[in-house]
């Protein structure tokens, strides 16, 4: 067999999308990836030939399920490999070398031609090789894949987040269906050269998974202002003194939850009281708006970016992260997303290059929602439209003139910061 593999789209003489011959490999392959393209082609050829033998027995998982005697996903993963049309999306849809010669005994004993069995089990045997020396198990194999298929990467984060969750759910003692945090801004009417910034916060089926299990979350400001020490109020206006009266009734569930607050210069801690109950779910939804929070404008030639983040400071299944933005504000479009890891230097500032190590490379991505409410809807937070809508009418602004963008993370790390970046208007 040759020793390169070259990949082309929309050629003769190719099987399924890839073609073995002496010619160079594709420019930016390492031999590693040289190898895993070579051997997925080679088992792409190989069991296609074997499948095709067995007939009408190969037209869907099923009927092939029954003439070889194996499960309906075995069969399935088989089905999809061999027709991925690509190498690595082969390697990584196929079933692993043991289940793989499951496949080629049955199809043996159905009368496969001896030939085509040799090939296969020939194919597989290097299947099984290139797990062993190159990664060492078939997880190990899929970080790898993950590089090069969006199909495998978005699988791999998914497991892999998942996983995360059920670890630091346990070790916290405390989970949430629903992490929710959705940004406000439009320039302040009195001082048009600043922003007022109004988050609405939510989790949404919160609970205990253990007794005294701390329940904490915070909202904070990285940048001073010339407003000094940050004091959120009401959506009303209104200076409470424990903050307790940022809560929306309506949104939480019943009895209301009690919060326990502190100030730490900009930083306001939350912590939910332990009531001494375990398993039972609390919705606790809260919003503080913040006056002339934020400068409107940054130093012309400065290359500063303006930016809002949540941060998963509760393990959570799912994140929704909205901002909305007066259309006044940030003209040059959409922003940019960038997930920090915190564990090591805390909350990180865009404009410090030195945090740039700490960047997530992640699947995760920003959606542009339109302009106005409407486009917001969403079944993974519950009564959405109502929040959104609450908080517009009572601050008195427009919905039609707000800006939305959204980013959902299933499973978002806990300790991470999911930020958006905006390019600012400069003076």
């Amino acid at each position: 067999m040759p020793g390169n593999l070259t990949i082309y789209t929309g050629r003769n003489n190719t099987m399924n999308g890839v073609r073995l011959d002496s010619q160079a490999p594709e420019p930016g392959l390492s031999a590693q990836s040289e190898s895993i393209a070579t051997i997925g082609g080679r088992l792409v050829e190989v069991l296609s030939v074997l499948v095709a033998q067995l007939g009408d027995a190969a037209i869907g998982p099923v009927a092939l399920g029954k003439r070889l005697g194996i499960d309906k996903v075995l069969a399935s993963r088989l089905l999809k490999g061999i027709r991925s049309g690509d190498p690595f999306s082969a390697v990584h849809r196929l079933p692993g070398p043991a289940p793989l010669r499951r496949v080629v005994d049955a199809a043996e004993g159905q009368g496969v031609a001896a030939e085509a069995i040799a090939a296969a089990r020939s194919a597989i045997d290097a299947f099984d090789d290139l797990i062993r020396s190159n990664a060492g198990d078939r997880s190990t194999l899929e970080t790898l894949l993950s590089a090069w298929i969006p199909e495998a990467r978005r699988e791999f984060e998914l497991r892999r987040k998942q996983a995360a969750f059920r670890a630091m759910s346990q070790l916290r003692g405390v989970e949430a269906e629903t992490n929710t945090a959705t940004v406000f801004l439009r320039p302040n009417p009195d001082i048009p050269t600043m922003i007022d910034v109004v988050w609405l916060n939510g989790l949404f089926g919160l609970k205990r998974l253990r007794p005294g299990a701390p329940v904490r979350f915070a909202t904070r400001r990285i940048v001073s202002t010339p407003t000094g020490e940050r004091m959120p109020v009401s959506l009303e206006g209104s200076r409470v003194d424990d903050l307790r009266g940022l809560l929306l009734p309506q949104f939480c569930s019943s009895p209301l939850p009690e919060l326990e607050v502190s100030r730490y210069d900009n930083v306001v801690k939350y912590a939910l009281a332990d009531d001494g109950q375990v398993g039972g779910t609390k919705d606790l939804v809260f919003c503080e708006a913040n006056r002339a929070e934020l400068p409107r404008y940054l130093p012309k030639g400065s290359q500063r970016r303006t930016y809002f983040f949540a941060e998963v400071q509760v393990p959570a299944k799912t994140l929704v992260f909205d901002v909305l933005a007066d259309i006044d504000l940030f003209p040059e479009g959409a922003p940019t997303l960038r997930v920090y890891d915190t564990a090591l230097e805390g909350i990180a500032s865009v404009n410090d290059p030195s945090r740039d190590g700490d960047i997530y490379d992640m699947n995760e991505q920003v959606d542009a929602l339109g302009q106005g409410l409407a486009g917001c809807r969403t079944e993974r937070v519950p009564r959405c439209m109502a929040m959104l809508e609450t908080v517009v009418r009572t601050l008195g602004w427009e919905g039609n003139r707000l800006r939305a963008y959204r980013c959902v993370i299933d499973y978002p790390i806990y300790g991470s910061q999911v930020t958006m970046l905006f390019a600012p208007e400069t003076r």
